[in-house]
Order: structure tokens, then C-alpha cells, then sequence
């Protein structure tokens, strides 16, 4: 979904584009406070062999880089060496039983603060209908990377901005900003060959773009999965927010099924709120038995987490404990694997829950926008980088 960044590259973000006279905004801040693992809220009540293949699928990507290769941002996850003999462990399971004790044993668990409490969304795998070539009401393209498309690594250029890419086309001898949303729904990008798949409705592709992927149904009755392959390069913007601001919503009806019912209520006004997200993702087919995280593997129902990489490591476990999106369910305590990322997921308390595919993990997912937070759980041997404030123990 999104490129990895280092912490310090988000100052620079954040300061970009200050005038003389402003005072910069203030850059979150990771701070970690250590509590026993056996301690975490709702730790007992978790089936918590129910992340395992989670966990190894993260484990396969670990085992392929390099010992001393550092993990997360200014290595706040360690490096390789200090995962081996974790992910060994969890390799010789015969089941998940066996999952809780290892935490216990190997692993330290620290409670990640932002300065307030985090917020927690969900999202999901949509299904679609679509071919493979255009006719009848088939008619809404979705792009592969077109040809044009230019992604550049700042980092090549000043050694500071590591980990920062802009994306453009080259017009006139000079990189331009790439064509918004509004241009590619409006043509931009069509006859040029870029066009992978055409769906039946523009409201599924919107959602589509949303989530990053998903499963298509073709006339024949096969099914294609696509993922995430790039994007314009543009900033996300919420709709739902947009509706909200202009009057169109109140607040709690700003859900996916809320803010389907305002588009179909309202088609005539579709392109003017698409347009409100100027970010438009282009898209890969993929193979295996689910869609693909950030770190490459396939996302495991209610145990795949996206998450900031700015703070976060990618591919390490976390404690999750937020408001359940479900009445009555209580809370939403579980072991969980930052196995991706996404253009709203931003911050140092900030998830994104991924619940499967169709409609069933689509009630989950639009529902969610819960209070909470996360405990980053790291092998015991590894020592936290001096740039991250430890608070106290909790309790202490």
C-alpha cells in the first residue's frame, strides 16, 4: 500500500511548506511503557493460536534478510539476529497451543503512546464483478501502472530524505505531479493500454481503491484477485469526512453502508465526492488464497494489522485492546501482526484491522471506529533505541 519511512522523515514532511512567521505543528511522539506480558488486558481470554499462521507467514520474511539488518524505524524492533530464535519456536509448533507460552517466555511488551488514546478502523477484501474486456455493463476501468507513471527515491538525492518517494510523469522535459483522481475517472488514462480489468460499477470501484484489493467475478464465473501495485501519488482524503463537513451526513452515518446509501441516493453527485480523494490506486493481479499485505504475504483475517511504519516495525507481533466494533462484544483484545500499511494510517497509535473477504467481514469492517491501543511485543534480548522515551512501568 504505502513505502516504509523512517521516523525523522515525518518531521521533514510536517515542516514542508511552513512559512517564516509559523510556528511547525508538533511531531507525534513514540513513547513505550514496559508491562508484564502477563498482564495485558483480556491476555487470558484470546485463542491465541489463532494468529500462528500470522505469525509465520511473518516469520518467512524474516528468515530471508540478513542478521544484522535493523528492524522499524531507527531500529526500535531490533535486528534479525534477536527474531531467530523466536521464529524458531513458532516453527516447531505443531499447533497453536503452544503460541501463548512462547510470548510468555520469550517475548517483553511495551504499551506504545502517542499522547492520547488511538484510533482503530477495519477494512476488508470486496467482491466484485468485472472482465477482462470492456462491453455491456462493463465499463469502469481499473489501471494497471500506466507506462508514464514515475516513482522517484528522494533519498538518491539528499541522503536526509531516505525512505521519502514522490510519484509524477514527465511532461515538457519536467516531472509533473501525476494526474488526480478527478482527470483518471474523467479519461486521462484511457486508450493507453494501462486498463487491467472493467467492472460494472463505479461505486465498487471507489470501495475497491479504498481497501487496496480485492476478488472479481468474471462472466464465466472464475475469479480474479487484484492488489495494490501503486498509486498517483496525491494525498488520501476521507469522503466520508467530506460528507460530514458538507451537511450531507451527521457524523455516526458516516460508515460504508451510510455513505453507500448517500451515493445511491444522490448518483448525480458520485464524481464531485469520488473526487474528494484525490489519491487513485492502480492495480496487479495476484495469486494465493488471500490478498497481500505491505511485507508481502497473504493478511490473515482478524490478525493482520496495518500500521504507521514511521513507528511501528513491520511484521512483529502486537497486543491489540480497543472498543469492539460490534455491540455488546466487549472489547477487542488479541494478538495481532503488523503485516501492512495504508494512506489514512498515520500516527503512533493508529490501526487498521483487516476481517476477511465479501460481506460478512464488510459489516465488521465498515463499523469499526474504535478508541484503543497496542502494545509492541519484541524478543526479550532486544535494547530500545536511545531516540525512544520509556515511560515507567505500568503501575509503577
Amino acid at each position: 500500500m504505502v513505502s516504509v519511512r523512517r521516523a525523522w522523515p515525518l518531521a521533514v514532511l510536517l515542516l514542508a511548506g511552513c512559512g517564516e512567521d509559523e510556528a511547525p505543528p508538533p511531531v507525534p511522539r513514540l513513547t513505550l511503557a514496559p508491562v508484564a506480558v502477563a498482564e495485558l488486558p483480556g491476555w487470558s481470554l484470546d485463542d491465541h493460536g489463532e494468529a500462528l499462521p500470522a505469525w509465520r507467514r511473518s516469520c518467512t520474511r524474516l528468515d530471508a534478510q540478513p542478521e544484522d539488518r535493523a528492524l522499524g524505524p531507527e531500529g526500535i524492533g531490533g535486528i534479525v539476529a534477536a527474531w531467530r530464535p523466536v521464529c524458531a519456536a513458532v516453527a516447531a509448533l505443531a499447533d497453536g497451543g503452544g503460541l501463548k507460552a512462547i510470548v510468555e517466555r520469550e517475548m517483553a511488551a511495551y504499551r506504545v503512546d502517542g499522547g492520547a488514546e488511538g484510533v482503530f478502523t477495519g477494512y476488508y477484501e470486496p467482491e466484485l464483478t468485472g472482465a477482462r474486456q470492456q462491453g455491456g455493463a462493463y465499463q469502469v476501468p481499473l489501471y494497471r501502472v500506466p507506462p508514464d507513471h514515475v516513482s522517484v527515491d528522494l533519498g538518491n538525492f539528499d541522503p536526509k530524505l531516505k525512505g521519502r518517494r514522490i510519484v509524477g510523469r514527465i511532461e515538457g522535459g519536467r516531472l509533473e505531479p501525476y494526474y488526480p483522481r478527478r482527470a483518471i475517472d474523467g479519461g486521462a488514462l484511457a486508450g493507453r493500454g494501462a486498463e487491467l480489468l472493467w467492472l460494472d460499477d463505479a461505486l465498487d470501484a471507489f470501495v475497491l481503491s479504498v481497501q487496496g484489493s480485492g476478488r472479481v467475478r468474471l462472466p464465466d464465473g472464475s475469479w480474479v484477485r487484484v492488489g495494490f501495485a501503486g498509486h498517483n501519488g496525491h494525498k488520501y482524503n476521507s469522503v466520508g469526512r467530506a460528507l460530514i463537513e458538507r451537511g450531507e451526513l451527521e457524523p455516526g452515518q458516516a460508515t460504508w453502508g451510510g455513505i453507500r446509501a448517500w451515493l445511491m441516493a444522490n448518483p448525480e453527485r458520485a464524481a464531485e465526492i469520488f473526487a474528494v480523494n484525490a489519491r487513485y490506486i492502480f492495480y496487479r493481479e495476484l495469486e494465493g488464497d488471500g490478498p497481500v499485505g505491505a511485507i508481502g504475504v497473504t493478511l490473515t483475517p482478524g490478525r493482520s494489522l496495518a500500521v504507521d511504519p514511521a513507528f511501528v516495525p513491520l511484521g512483529v507481533p502486537l497486543w491489540l485492546d480497543a472498543e469492539h466494533p460490534l455491540p455488546n462484544a466487549g472489547r477487542l483484545q488479541r494478538l495481532m501482526l503488523a503485516q501492512d500499511t495504508g494512506g489514512a494510517i498515520k500516527g503512533p497509535v493508529r490501526g487498521d484491522v483487516f476481517w476477511g473477504t465479501g460481506e460478512a467481514a464488510l459489516r465488521i469492517a465498515g463499523r469499526m471506529k474504535s478508541r484503543g491501543t497496542y502494545y509492541l511485543l519484541l524478543p526479550k534480548s532486544v535494547v530500545l533505541p536511545q531516540f525512544v522515551a520509556e515511560l515507567p512501568a505500568e503501575g509503577g
